[in-house]
C-alpha cells in the first residue's frame, strides 16, 4: 500500500483553518490527519486548500476538446490546467454535428476507462439552444433533440453527464427523461420566457449556465431565465468571475440572492489558457485575445481565458468576499452539484486527496490529485 505522509504549513479544509497538520494518503485518499509533523515526506509550504472543480472547461493547453475529440486532447485540457489548481473537470464539448458528439463520448469512455486523473465526465453545451442566444455557437448545428442524441446521453461508460439546454427547444417530458438517466440539466443559451424556464426546473433540471450570459434578462413585467436562475433556491447557478463575461455589482447581486452554496465558479475556458497563444481557429471563425477576453471575428465572446486560481482571486478580491467562501465556490460547491461531495470537494478523512497548495497570492504552487502530485512550481 502506497503512504504518504505530507506536512500541510497551513490547511484550509474546506470548513476551517489550521496550522501544521500532516495528512496521510494511502491509495489516493486521506486516511488521517494529524498534529504530528515528525518522520513527514514533504512539507507543503503555503496554503493547502480543497482542489479545484470546473464544470464547463472547452479547452486548454492550445486544445479545443471539439477538434476531433480524442483522449489525447482530454488529457492536454487536465494537464494544462492542473497547474491552476484544478483536480477535476467536465471537459465541454460546444454545439457539434452529432458525429463529433459521438467522438467526445467515445474519447471519454475512454478515459474513464483509463481512469485519467481529475476526469468526471461530459458536459454538452448543446446542441439544443435558443438560435437568438447562441452566442458563440454555430447556428447551422442548432438542433431538436433526435434519437441519436439520446443514444449518447443514455450511455453509462463516460461518467457524469451535464447537457445545457435552452427549454424552449426541448419539451418537460425530455427533461424529465434525462433526469431520470441520472443526467444533471443546466438552462442555457435560452431566449425562454420565465413560465418554461420554471416548467424545465420543476420538470427536474436543477442547474444554469454561466449565469447571466447568453439567457433572457431580468425585468420588471418578465422575469426571463435569469429571474427564474435567482429566484429558485434549490437550483445552482454556475458563473464566470473574469471580470469581462460579468459585472462584479452583478457577480455580488447573485451572491446576495441565491442560497450559499448554489453559485459556483466556472471557467468556460478556450485552448490559449496555460499556453502563450492569442489567437486560434474556432469553426469558421478565428478567436482573439486581447486584454484577458477573447472575442470571435463575429464580434461576440467566445468562452474565456480564464483559469480557476484567477476566479478564486478574482472572487476573493474583486467582489470582496472571504476567500474560504471563494475557494468553496471553486471546489465543495460543483462537487456538491454533481453529487460528489462524499469524494472531493472537501479535505477529510475518506476523501480523495485532491488538493492545491497556495501562495500568499493566491498562486497555485503545486497541484495533487489522489495523493499524487500533477504539478509543481519548482
Amino acid at each position: 500500500m502506497n503512504k504518504l505522509r505530507l506536512h500541510a504549513t497551513r490547511l484550509f479544509d474546506g470548513h476551517n483553518y489550521s496550522d501544521d497538520q500532516v495528512l496521510t494518503v494511502e491509495d489516493g485518499k486521506i486516511t488521517a490527519i494529524d498534529n504530528n509533523t515528525a518522520d513527514v515526506d514533504q512539507v507543503l509550504v503555503g496554503l493547502t486548500a480543497p482542489g479545484y472543480i470546473d464544470l464547463q472547461v472547452n479547452g486548454g493547453g492550445g486544445a479545443l476538446f471539439n477538434d476531433s475529440p480524442s483522449l489525447d486532447k482530454i488529457k492536454r485540457i487536465i494537464t494544462a490546467h492542473s497547474q491552476f489548481g484544478t483536480t477535476a473537470m467536465l471537459p465541454t464539448l460546444i454545439t457539434d454535428k452529432i458525429e463529433v458528439m459521438s467522438q467526445a463520448a467515445d474519447a471519454m469512455a475512454q478515459a474513464i476507462k483509463e481512469n485519467v486523473p481529475g476526469i468526471l465526465g461530459i458536459h454538452f453545451e448543446g446542441p439544443h439552444l435558443s438560435v437568438a442566444k447562441k452566442g458563440a455557437h454555430t447556428a447551422g448545428f442548432i438542433r431538436p433533440i433526435s434519437e441519436e442524441e439520446w443514444q449518447i446521453l443514455s450511455r453509462k461508460d463516460i461518467g457524469q453527464i451535464l447537457v445545457t439546454l435552452a427549454p424552449e427547444t426541448v419539451s418537460a417530458s425530455d427533461v424529465q427523461r434525462m433526469v431520470s438517466l441520472g443526467i444533471k440539466v443546466c438552462l442555457g443559451h435560452t431566449n425562454a420566457d420565465y413560465k418554461t424556464a420554471q416548467a424545465a426546473i420543476d420538470a427536474g433540471a436543477d442547474g444554469f449556465t454561466h449565469l447571466f450570459n447568453a439567457m433572457s434578462p431580468i425585468q420588471g413585467r418578465e422575469p426571463g431565465v435569469t429571474g427564474c436562475a435567482l429566484l429558485n433556491d434549490n437550483a445552482s447557478c454556475g458563473i464566470i468571475i473574469d471580470g469581462h463575461h460579468v459585472d462584479y455589482a452583478s457577480c455580488k447581486l447573485a451572491l446576495k440572492t441565491k442560497p450559499a452554496g448554489r453559485v459556483f465558479l466556472v471557467t468556460d475556458a478556450m485552448p490559449p489558457v496555460g499556453t502563450s497563444e492569442t489567437q486560434f481557429a474556432f469553426f469558421d471563425r478565428t478567436v482573439y485575445l486581447n486584454d484577458g477576453k477573447l472575442t470571435s471575428t463575429t464580434g461576440e465572446l467566445a468562452g474565456s481565458a480564464l483559469d480557476m486560481a484567477t476566479a478564486v482571486a478574482n472572487t476573493h478580491i474583486g467582489l470582496n468576499l472571504s476567500l474560504d467562501e471563494a475557494i468553496r465556490m471553486a471546489s465543495l460547491y460543483p462537487a456538491r452539484y454533481i453529487n460528489q461531495e462524499h469524494l472531493r470537494g472537501t479535505l477529510s478523512v475518506g476523501m480523495q486527496a485532491d488538493f492545491v497548495v497556495l501562495d500568499e497570492q493566491l498562486k497555485v504552487q503545486s497541484t495533487w490529485i489522489a495523493g499524487q502530485a500533477v504539478y509543481s512550481k519548482n
